[in-house]
């Protein structure tokens, strides 16, 4: 237990490192995804304000994304992967609705709009499916690579910003793509190699299909939420998402096997959902503020935490080849925020 604290310590100093730098750095970042007299605004704005609220809160979301992926494996040893989602959105639900009510938001439900209501439902519709493959992958393959693979979904999410929210696409990005690409194949070419097989197969599959749902999320969600509270329409996605999950319970008629959740592994995945609930509250108000290529980014940093839970919670190690796939990432990560 101690090994895990003093690793969840560093990766919040890591984490609070990487803001400090951001700050110092946001005029350029910023100058880069926004152009003519509102990124001039914006540039003034910073040099004399400093930091950005929405900053806070897009760094806020990758510490507590880091730990949802380490409590999820926790709770699906030996709980199905299907019923651990749909558990864990009753508990995202109740804390997102919660917050709504605590800041007055409900009563912005009369004023949406039918277009908003569209694209935060299409929205949860992605989420669900990012999710039940998360999850799946999750509990069939190595934690370390199905994140590494999921976390790939930026490089999309940039070039769906840039064809439908016409945020630049500069070299950097560029050559960021390609270095998430190289690293996600690192990584998960070792695994492969070593466990060949259909199982081994399936949870690549399920990986991809998370990040590729993912990267529509952010997309509907960026559209879905404009000039709406944040906290209103996280949850209003997660009603959707949750009507998904347990639709899915039912479906696959697995609904007898929630009398068999063992109880520790029952509280890893309330402990998911609530980590969960609020790396989606912090992740959407700073989406609501920031631009989507650079909150994204941002927030797929957390595979830093994970990949450090997952070393000294579960034993997984990386080999060489790994290591070099896991810095290649996390380059083009940084390289997509670069100017």
């Amino acid at each position: 237990m101690s090994s895990g604290f003093e690793i969840f310590s560093q990766s919040i100093f890591f984490d609070a490192r990487l803001r400090y730098f951001f700050c110092r750095n946001q005029h350029v970042i910023m100058g880069r995804t926004q152009s003519g007299k509102a990124g001039r605004m914006n540039r003034m704005f910073c040099k004399k304000e400093g930091c950005p609220k929405w900053l806070s809160y897009a760094f806020a979301s990758d510490g507590l994304a880091g730990v949802t992926a380490v409590f999820a494996k926790c709770g699906i040893r030996k709980t199905d992967s299907t019923v651990a989602t749909a558990i864990r959105t009753c508990v995202v639900l109740i804390f997102s609705w919660c917050l709504v009510f605590l800041s007055g938001a409900q009563h912005q439900l009369s004023a949406l709009s039918g277009r908003t209501l569209l694209f935060l439902v299409l929205s949860g519709l992605a989420t669900g499916a990012s999710w039940l493959c998360y999850f799946r992958a999750l509990q069939l393959g190595d934690i370390s690579k199905v994140t590494a693979v999921d976390k790939s979904s930026t490089a999309l999410t940039v070039v769906l910003a840039a064809i439908f929210l016409h945020e630049g696409l500069s070299m950097p990005r560029a050559l960021g793509t390609c270095c998430l690409a190289v690293g996600a194949l690192l990584m998960i070419k070792r695994q492969a190699e070593k466990a060949p097989g259909a199982q081994n197969g399936n949870w690549l599959l399920y990986a991809a299909g998370s990040a590729l749902f993912a990267s529509l999320t952010a997309i509907l969600g960026k559209v879905g939420i404009t000039g709406v509270d944040s906290n209103l329409g996280t949850a209003i996605r997660t009603c959707v998402v949750l009507v998904m999950a347990w639709g899915m319970v039912f479906i696959t008629n697995k609904q007898a096997m929630l009398r068999n959740i063992p109880r520790g592994e029952l509280g890893f995945i309330c402990l998911s959902g609530l980590a969960t609930g609020g790396s989606w509250l912090c992740y959407y108000k700073a989406l609501q503020a920031g631009p989507a290529s650079v909150v994204v980014p941002i927030d797929k940093l957390s595979i830093l935490v994970t990949v450090a839970f997952s070393f000294f919670v579960f034993h997984e190690k990386l080999s060489r080849r790994e290591a070099v796939g896991l810095a290649l990432v996390v380059a083009g990560t940084l390289a997509m925020l670069a100017p």
